[in-house]
Parts: C-alpha cells; structure tokens; sequence
C-alpha cells in the first residue's frame, strides 16, 4: 500500500509529529510505501535545523532528517507555510537576508501541488494533528 502523511503540528507542541514518525516506521516495517511526508501550518517546524532539545529528551527534527537518509521517504515543507513563519528556502533567504541554513538535512520546501499529488498517487492519505 502507498501511503501520504500530512503532519500540521509542531513537533514539541503537539504528539502529533512523535506519532506519525512511529506510525511511518511501523508502516516501512510491514511492506508499505510512505510516497511523501508532506509538512504543513506549524507542521513546518519539524524541518527547523537549529531544533535543540535538551540532551535528554527526543530529537525529532534528526529522527525525520535519519528518515529521509535511511529509507529515502520525500518529506516536503510547504513554502507558504514556511514563509509565513520566518523558514526559508536558501534561495529566498539569500535574496532578502535571511538564515540561509535553516531548513535541516532531508527536507525540501515546495507549493501545496505536492501535497495534492501525493493524495492522488496514494492509495492511503492520513493527517497528524488539527
């Protein structure tokens, strides 16, 4: 089965992103596809490079950026998203001096036709957080 996830949470805010992570391991293990991740309102702070959680708790922003070198899943940023809360492509960041590395490893920014294709190519599409 291929699947799409969508995640509009904030990764230390909501257990949505911890969710849909274990939700994704569990699905590769059993055989599935996931075709993308596709990170969207605040969900676009999963992708945040500088995320520095205590030593003791879970680094989400590695876990998908591991996710994404390991098994090769898309995880998408929606570019509007991002935009509107100050997380910029490099390209865009070097036009009006922003942070050019603020987008961690593995991610991608891109427009809302991904995340409407991945529902078309998907046999499954689900959603973590409101």
């Amino acid at each position: 089965m291929k699947i799409s996830i969508q995640i509009n949470a904030s990764p230390y805010q909501h257990q949505a992103a911890d969710t849909a992570w274990h939700f994704i391991q569990a699905a590769l293990e059993a055989g599935h596809e996931v075709y993308r991740v596709f990170f969207y309102h605040d969900g676009i702070f999963n992708a945040c490079r500088d995320s520095r959680p205590p030593g003791d708790e879970r680094d989400i922003v590695k876990r998908w950026s591991a996710l994404q070198s390991e098994k090769g899943v898309d995880l998408v940023v929606c570019v509007s998203s991002a935009q509107r809360r100050g997380l910029l492509e490099k390209s865009v960041a070097k036009k009006v001096g922003g942070y050019i590395h603020a987008v961690a490893d593995g991610f991608r920014i891109a427009g809302l036709g991904l995340l409407m294709e991945s529902v078309i190519e998907s046999d499954r599409h689900l959603t973590f957080g409101a």
